[in-house]
């Protein structure tokens, strides 16, 4: 024990504190996934479904019509082209989408939303506000500000490291 006079002794050194945000951010995604599924499934959207709506709705110059290459989207979602056929596949067959010829490539296809994409995607959008609005609705504005601001960070610093060069996989 110390005295008054002496210094305190180091303290222990913190947990990791990065593996704990990772640890956390994991369970917030399951607990975000789960409540999200669970309010698309009336509307018979599946979450990998959702994203490439959303995908396809916010592609660079797709104002009015969004449109995309079948392998742009697959690359997008990071997900093999063969699965983004099978998300494709299920859209399409829900009439949210569509498959159109690439005018600039005969043997290409371009994924194009549909009137009822669009529809998907305004409930989809209110799904999304609800879910974020219960699970961080807790958190003061300042918290949530600075969360996504070191979120953003990482998530910049990551790609720009994968696109340094060669490394191991991630």
């Amino acid at each position: 024990m110390s005295t008054p006079s002496e210094p305190a002794a180091p303290s222990a050194p913190p947990a990791d504190t990065a593996a704990e945000l990772a640890d956390a951010l994991t369970r917030a995604m399951k607990r975000i996934r789960r409540q999200t599924m669970a309010r698309l499934e009336p509307y018979g959207l599946t979450p990998g479904q959702a994203r490439a709506l959303r995908t396809l709705a916010h592609a660079p110059g797709c104002e009015g019509r969004e449109t995309m290459r079948l392998s742009e989207l697959a690359e997008r979602l990071h997900i093999a082209p063969r699965s983004a056929t099978t998300v494709v596949d299920a859209l399409e067959e829900a009439g949210l989408v569509e498959r159109v010829p690439d005018p600039a490539d005969r043997r290409a296809v371009r994924v194009v939303l549909t009137p009822a994409g669009h529809g998907a995607l305004e409930r989809l959008g209110q799904v999304r506000q609800e879910v974020a609005q219960e699970y961080f609705g807790p958190v003061s504005q300042p918290d949530q500000a600075a969360l996504l601001q070191a979120l953003r960070t990482a998530e910049l610093a990551f790609e720009q490291h994968r696109a340094a060069g060669p490394g191991p996989a991630r």
